[in-house]
């Protein structure tokens, strides 16, 4: 018997993309057979989202449906995918399958070894004494991240048991976000930090972007392909962003409501 799946996106984001359908006729088991997508239709969608980047791979998506379009901007490696009508795009780091038979199951929380962190090259916000530590992957540009660092202040006004270790991952489809983490990484500046999350403007970056770079090679290797990705001391994992009260009892290790898992961007 076949078994039936879901798809799970870490990124709900829909975009309608104006483009003619394939006809479908035809079509065998296999709609591979009669839908395509070269490269250049890649490229050509690719340029609406971000002029400077470069296709570097199209292939099928592990759903049915969907290409998978593997993409680099200014250096920084990204993912979207195109629907087979060519008509839609999902903005995206990974397609997640499970089985029916396992919706409301408790997912186990993925874990990391969090003394391998460099948390020498991070941004501190709180104590670097503090007992609780918990490095924190984020975006200058992303909504969602903004969000975090407002409650993650909150939270450090009433404990002083927790620091955050801030390494900041820009995303391709943000195009000033590599600039603006330069910026602040070249000063290691909480004021610059508080600035960029602001909106308010940075002065030009005073280094190369050298330490972007390790951070991004770094969230890949972790496999974290969203922004904000946040990891406990004792290496536990959540993507999304949570409201202060929440955070506080995640960094306890609390049983609490999941994170908002929001477009990610």
């Amino acid at each position: 018997m076949k078994r039936m799946y879901v798809v799970v996106l870490s990124i709900f984001f829909l975009m309608p993309f104006t483009s003619h359908a394939f006809s479908g006729e035809g079509c065998g088991g296999d709609c591979i057979q009669c839908h395509k997508l070269e490269k250049k239709d890649a490229e050509d969608i690719l340029k609406k989202l971000a002029p400077a980047g470069a296709v570097t791979e199209v292939k099928r998506s592990p759903i049915g449906g969907l290409w998978q379009v593997d993409v680099e901007v200014n250096g920084q490696k990204g993912i979207f995918y195109v629907d087979f009508a060519k008509k839609n795009i999902v903005l995206g780091q990974r397609i997640q399958i499970m089985p029916i038979a396992d919706i409301g199951k408790p997912v186990p929380e993925k874990k990391i070894d969090f003394s391998k962190l460099p948390l020498k090259e991070a941004i501190v916000l709180g104590p670097r004494k503090a007992e609780k530590k918990v490095a924190v992957f984020t975006d200058p540009d992303c909504p969602y991240c903004r969000k975090l660092h407002d409650e993650m202040k909150q939270l450090l006004s009433k404990r002083k048991d927790v620091a955050f270790y801030i390494f900041l991952r820009p995303l391709p489809m943000h195009k000033e976000a590599y600039k603006k983490a330069q910026a602040v990484l070249c000063e290691k500046s909480l004021t610059l930090l508080d600035d960029a999350f602001s909106g308010k403007p940075l002065p030009e970056p005073t280094c190369s972007g050298a330490q972007v770079d390790k951070n991004n090679a770094l969230a890949d290797s972790l496999e974290f392909g969203g922004t904000p990705t946040m990891v406990r001391f004792d290496g536990g994992v959540l993507p999304g962003y949570l409201p202060a009260d929440q955070l506080s009892a995640w960094i306890d290790n609390k049983k609490e409501a999941p994170a908002k898992n929001a477009p990610k961007e």
